[in-house]
């Protein structure tokens, strides 16, 4: 990622991840956030609380693909905050909330970093593979998978 962005401290960064594994792996990282301005996006509420010590906290909901009402509801949440919080870069373990915000951001001019979960040992995950094209740092957590796709990077496991 450029260097620039990496020394700016006013740096906006909004870290999205669903509630369980995909936050777990996420917050294994935040050592490497400190320095910058964040907030989180969510899909559960329960882990709300835990979260607001790092700055804003936003719960979309869950959704998947075969809930399409639910998947409108959640983009529209998701557009909300891109416009309320402006973030330069997106980190993101997942999954469908993490993807849409992605896109939104993509869009508005942020950097894209995406980590794959660990338990995506065959395959990137489908909203992974769908984000692979527009982020500017895709890693997986698997040395084989890089021999199986274009665009991504294996630097070590986040578990």
């Amino acid at each position: 990622m450029n260097r620039q962005l990496h020394k700016d401290k006013n740096l906006k960064i909004c870290l999205v991840a669903s509630g369980g594994g995909h936050l777990t792996e996420l917050l294994r990282l935040s050592e490497s956030w400190k320095q910058f301005q964040t907030h989180f996006i969510t899909t559960v509420p329960v882990v709300q609380e835990k979260l607001q010590s790092s700055g804003n906290v936003y719960v979309v909901g869950e959704c998947n693909r075969q809930q399409p009402i639910q998947v409108l509801k959640v983009f529209l949440r998701c557009l909300k905050i891109i416009f309320r919080e402006k973030p330069n870069v997106v980190i993101s373990t997942g999954a469908a909330a993490g993807c849409m915000m992605c896109f939104l951001a993509k869009l508005n001019g942020a950097r894209i970093v995406w980590i794959d979960s660990i338990t995506n040992v065959r395959k990137i995950s489908l909203s992974g593979r769908m984000v692979r094209y527009i982020a500017d740092l895709f890693l997986v957590q698997w040395p084989e998978l890089v021999k199986k796709y274009n665009n991504v990077e294996f630097i070590g496991a986040v578990i």
